[in-house]
């Protein structure tokens, strides 16, 4: 009996295909593989980001119940100092600042609004126009101020809306005020608040781009305010040391208000970190059940 071969050329085709499929299937293979893997890494940030997430907001809650603490020499000090715990194997870092610390940009006048711009860098035309104009958006009537801006100007350059000739809501609402630019917002946006109701920000507390806003202040003694404040121990109570603002004034611990911004940042020990920043006011229980109030709550840098 004969015994039938394919020809030469027909088994190399063969060959050839077999080949061609095995190289599809590999790349099916490492297709696969990439896909897991990718999803495993997203599943994995998201994980680190949603646990870095709560562990910052348990640095808020924290820091509120420290706030309020019978132990008046454990109690946290709202002048910015930070307070470092570690918390389910994340370290939290957490920043409190008394919000009578800040400028009420709703009350604050051109004494210490023009200081704030400069002390920032703005020129001085353009702080006076700028303190002019974050006047003329709050007051309640049509008249600019010989530097400021009402609607008409605000239509002049172009823009669909005008003043509200109403308080400010929040802080980031100063962004739209005639000539303000982020950079500007950014670099004041530390000192500035919408809920102390205090024209002039309270030494106690206050930051030090806020200090610098002070009439009479000097770079000096701003740094000497802050030096000696981070130095003071918790539970002091009455005058720091001794220090007294331009013009005699005591600056005192006890004078502060109820209303706090609170900025808690969470670190993983894999370098992952969110960011959290929020005002809360403490008092009464709201009708959350909460002994606070959130007054703003953002989400902040992540890394």
């Amino acid at each position: 009996m004969k015994r039938s071969f394919a020809p030469a050329p027909a088994r190399g085709v063969a060959l050839i295909l077999v080949m061609w499929i095995m190289a599809l299937m590999a790349i099916l293979l490492g297709s696969f593989a990439l896909i897991s893997r990718t999803e495993n890494l997203e599943a994995r940030h998201m994980f680190d980001m949603t646990t870095a997430r709560y562990d910052a907001i348990a640095g808020v809650e924290r820091a509120i119940f420290e706030l309020r603490n019978p132990d008046l020499n454990a109690r946290w000090v709202a002048d910015g100092r930070g307070y470092e715990f570690p918390y389910e194997g994340a370290v939290v870092h957490v920043e409190v600042t008394n919000e009578s610390g800040k400028i009420d940009i709703n009350v604050a006048d051109s004494t210490v609004l023009i200081p704030l711009l400069q002390s920032v860098g703005v020129e001085p035309a353009r702080a006076e126009a700028l303190a002019d104009a974050i006047q003329d958006w709050r007051d309640n009537d049509d008249i600019p101020r010989p530097h400021g801006a009402e609607a008409p100007q605000y239509a002049q350059a172009g823009l669909d809306y005008g003043p509200t000739n109403r308080p400010f809501q929040v802080v980031s609402e100063v962004q739209q005020v005639l000539g303000m630019t982020y950079d500007i917002y950014r670099r004041i946006e530390p000192a500035i608040t919408v809920y102390s109701n205090a024209r002039v920000p309270n030494a106690a507390f206050a930051p030090i781009e806020a200090l610098r806003a002070i009439p009479g202040m000097t770079e000096a003694l701003a740094q000497q305010i802050i030096a000696t404040r981070q130095a003071t121990p918790q539970g002091t109570t009455g005058q720091i040391n001794g220090l007294t603002l331009p013009g005699g004034a005591a600056i005192m611990t006890s004078s502060g208000g109820l209303t706090y911004s609170i900025k808690s940042r969470a670190t993983l020990q894999n370098g992952v970190s969110i960011l959290f920043d929020a005002s809360v006011r403490v008092g009464g229980v709201g009708v959350t059940g909460r002994p606070y109030t959130v007054l703003r709550w953002r989400d902040g840098e992540s890394s």
